[in-house]
């Protein structure tokens, strides 16, 4: 089985259906054969793209009622991680969601979909966060379930957990075209380092995605990656126990980032796939949203960078084999919420693909299947 790119949805399917493999060869006795896999990534490290890029926050608040089920299910297998490595991966930051008086709707409506959520009065959550303008803020919301992810750890563990069961992890190979054949119901591949034969592809490529079912002659899943921009900035007075800071709206984020504070203009600008760099304009207006809701005199920008997320029409994540080629399995679209959605996933994905029961509470598995 190859598996096409070696971001957290790759590295953590690996990891997974290499162990469930192992587990499942134990059981047999050793009767039943052990299962190859190999994943490859075009670039020359892993997590190169988004997944290095993620701003590592954990909410069970965020996305379709399918993107919160696996983040409940993820939360419980990160903590679990963490405790099996000694390595706690999950580090408490609270959640402040903030409304200004045009939008309490969208605070209803996430009041609605995460029962959990503590409504509080603005001079609350400016208890939480000193500098937030009262003026600025009609109502508030506080996730204290809310979570910093340690990214490098995670995708650290899952490449260790891959190459202990078994599996062949390797950088710098592209992958060029394949061919199905029906017959031998298997896959030969051909990547710029040479050719492969597997019985199954899996597509992991995050933006490329779509690039990949597209050599291979699979139809695409229409795609589409957006950019998003994110810097830190200089300021005076900013308390590194700060919660994240996000209005419901849709229109910012801030929090404390060392030393300095992150900023976000929560900006999604449609961009092919490529290496995304931070886009000036979408600094500045990150800047002047975090002025106005806050009392910080934001200086300097210290850094900035970019990333792309990528979303399926529905804005849910494609799993499950492709409903018109044989031997090809979408693990893709995982949008904003991969770091949160990608443990759980790549627990269903790989007893899917070798035929092991699995189920995740309150998640339709249908409403992912490709179409």
């Amino acid at each position: 089985m190859a598996i096409i790119g070696g971001g957290v949805a790759g590295l953590s399917l690996a990891a997974e259906l290499a162990e469930l493999d192992g587990r499942m060869v134990e059981r047999s006795g050793g009767l039943r054969p052990e299962l190859r896999i190999v994943l490859l990534e075009r670039e020359n490290q892993f997590a190169y793209h988004s997944t290095g890029r993620s701003i590592a926050a954990f909410s069970e608040s965020l996305g379709s009622p399918e993107q919160r089920a696996l983040a409940r299910a993820a939360h419980a297998i990160l903590d679990a991680l963490g405790a099996e490595s000694g390595t706690p991966l999950l580090r408490a930051r609270p959640l402040v969601w903030v409304a200004g008086p045009d939008h309490l709707g969208a605070l209803n409506d996430l009041l609605t979909a995460n029962p959990s959520l503590r409504v509080v009065d603005p001079a609350a959550a400016q208890t939480l966060c000193p500098a937030l303008r009262l003026e600025a803020t009609a109502r508030a919301a506080v996730e204290r379930t809310a979570q910093d992810v340690d990214v490098d750890a995670l995708q650290q563990q899952y490449r260790d957990r891959a190459t202990a069961a078994g599996a062949v992890l390797r950088t710098a190979v592209g992958l060029e075209s394949g061919v199905w054949n029906p017959a031998r119901a298997e896959w030969t591949v051909t990547t710029d380092r040479g050719e492969l034969t597997v019985a199954r592809i899996v597509n992991a490529a995050g933006a490329w995605a779509d690039a990949v079912a597209a050599r291979l002659e699979v139809p695409v899943a229409g795609l589409t990656s957006y950019r998003r921009t994110v810097a830190i900035a200089a300021a005076d007075g900013i308390g590194p126990g700060w919660p994240l800071v996000v209005d419901v709206a849709n229109r910012y984020y801030f929090r404390p980032e060392r030393g300095g504070l992150l900023i976000c203009a929560a900006d999604e600008t449609p961009s092919p796939p490529t290496d995304a760099v931070a886009a000036p304009q979408d600094v500045s207006v990150a800047l002047e949203r975090v002025t106005a809701a806050t009392t910080l005199r934001l200086e300097r920008v210290r850094t900035s960078w970019a990333g792309l997320r990528t979303f399926a029409p529905d804005r849910n994540p494609i799993l499950g084999p492709d409903p018109k080629q044989d031997g090809f399995y979408w693990f893709a679209g995982l949008g904003g919420t991969g770091i949160q959605t990608a443990p759980a996933l790549a627990r269903l994905a790989a007893a899917q693909l070798l035929g092991e029961p699995f189920e995740i509470p309150g998640l339709r598995a249908e409403k992912l299947l490709p179409r």
